[in-house]
């Protein structure tokens, strides 16, 4: 039998060639982590695909459906698993990254095979980030709404990316159907085909091995059974590891998303450098904690293997690469407790919405007695302001002021309109309270229309505001 199956496609041979080439240095848990990733990957696309036999992607079933999940033990089980293997993913990509650096096996001939590998980190963060949404509660919600306005810090192109992955002027059932459409379709085909890649290229290169001068005195072994052993033993570790996670501390479903409620998210883990760096940048540089510092770091990555001009791959002569590699590791560290402790203090701070009850008591202004335009910019804002500004426009110190009870916005209705056209950067004060955060210009991501109804709505009915409206001919006269 085998042999018939040789004949025709060679597969006997090659997996023999696979399982009998040598590797240099001799079998290694140090050459486990390509492995352990490959079968965290696998893990993650059988339980993604159980999963969407129950998920319901649109902004009225998206919680329900989670919430089903959590209610059956096997599908919360397989849903922990998912939402834990994608942390040991992103994990294991890194570390195999850090050993290729630490190795210089990013070295000629392997730069191709190097950028693969930083693609693919990029794609399972994608990944992560693209997942995190679904759940549609009020983490992912708020959370992701940050992420999807800081694409509005890219230039140029930056409206049409925010366009494109929220798909409207608004977060709702068509950006759920958009991220997962990203989550479940296109980027696991991206990812596949980089693995690929990686595997083809890694196969043709072979095995960098340990980083000595003369790789010659190095002492030869089988990848079967050796190492085929070792990598199975890390695959089941990284099993064992993700399973006792999804058991002991399942992932936590909060409530169904409102943006008309005050929130203080927390973001996946592997993003909290980033919120930390957005933290320390002031708000009228925040492109440059967004945009300019992540993408030259992911530049130096992907061009490494030619900054790095050392002939050898031994320690030794690659000091200087070690010593950057030893201090971005700190200030990432660094970065990701103190966005820990930034946003824990945040959400102490943050007061506590109401209970259903309670509100109904508190007299406010409803929507019966608003403007047909007020009702409309109620939502725009709900979806687009609330989560900087506040539900009821409180404002959240020291980035974001107060809309409702300000005077700027109760005042000239043109500079108003003008703010929120072109965004709004730099110290001011309100109230006698200082703020130093960074508006976002929505002339490209929200109609002329929602613009006049937002400010509307902000100007007559957020809070004690009882100013005048504004109408669509007034911002299409600012617009420019």
């Amino acid at each position: 039998m085998l042999n018939w199956v040789e004949r025709r496609t060679g597969f006997v041979g090659m997996t023999k060639d696979f399982l009998t080439e040598d590797v240099p240095g001799g079998a290694s848990y140090w050459y486990v982590f390509g492995s352990a990733t490959l079968f965290a990957m696998i893990v993650q696309i059988v339980t993604g695909i159980f999963l969407t036999f129950f998920y319901a992607p649109s902004a009225m079933t998206a919680w329900e459906s989670t919430k089903y999940i959590y209610a059956h033990p096997f599908q919360h089980t397989v849903l922990s698993i998912h939402y834990w293997g994608a942390s040991a993913m992103i994990a294991l990509v890194f570390l195999h990254l850090l050993q290729v650096v630490i190795w210089g096996a990013y070295k000629s001939p392997r730069e191709i095979q190097w950028i693969v590998g930083v693609l693919l980190l990029l794609t399972t963060m994608v990944l992560g980030l693209t997942g995190y949404l679904l759940p549609w509660d009020m983490d992912a919600y708020f959370a992701s709404q940050v992420a999807i306005n800081l694409t509005l810090n890219v230039p140029f192109i930056g409206g049409w990316i925010q366009q494109f992955v929220q798909d409207g002027t608004t977060m709702g059932t068509l950006t759920i159907n958009r991220f997962f459409g990203l989550h479940v379709w296109l980027m696991p085909a991206v990812l596949v085909a980089l693995v690929g890649a990686h595997l083809t290229i890694f196969r043709w290169n072979g095995p960098a091995g340990p980083p000595v001068e003369d790789p010659r005195p190095l002492r030869k072994g089988r990848f079967w059974p050796d190492q085929l052993f070792m990598d199975t033993v890390a695959s089941l570790l990284v099993l064992i590891g993700v399973l006792a996670l999804a058991t002991f501390w399942p992932p936590f479903l909060d409530a169904k998303a409102d943006p008309t409620v005050q929130f203080t998210p927390y973001p996946a883990w592997y993003f909290l450098d980033l919120f930390g760096l957005l933290n320390l940048v002031p708000g009228n540089l925040e492109i440059l904690g967004a945009i300019i510092i992540p993408g030259f770091a992911t530049t130096v990555l992907l061009l490494l293997p030619w900054i790095d001009r050392s002939t050898t791959r031994v320690l030794g002569s690659r000091k200087f690469i070690l010593w950057v590699l030893g201090g971005s590791l700190a200030i990432i560290w660094w970065l990701t407790i103190w966005s820990q402790l930034s946003i824990m203090g945040k959400q102490a701070a943050t007061p506590a919405a109401a209970p259903p009850a309670a509100a109904a008591k508190t007299p406010a202004k409803t929507s019966a007695a608003m403007s047909p335009a007020a009702k409309a910019g109620q939502a725009v804002y709900s979806q687009n302001c609330s989560s900087c500004h506040g539900a009821t426009g409180t404002g959240t110190p020291p980035n974001f002021p107060p809309l409702a009870g300000n005077a700027f916005v109760t005042g000239d209705p043109n500079q108003v309109v003008l703010t929120v056209l072109n965004g709004k950067t730099g110290a001011i004060a309100v109230n006698g309270q200082s703020y130093n955060g960074q508006m976002p210009a929505w002339k490209s991501s929200l109609s002329n229309s929602d613009i006049a109804n937002v400010v509307t709505y902000i100007r007559s009915a957020l809070g004690p505001n009882r100013a005048g409206a504004v109408t669509t001919a007034d911002v299409a006269k600012l617009k420019k």
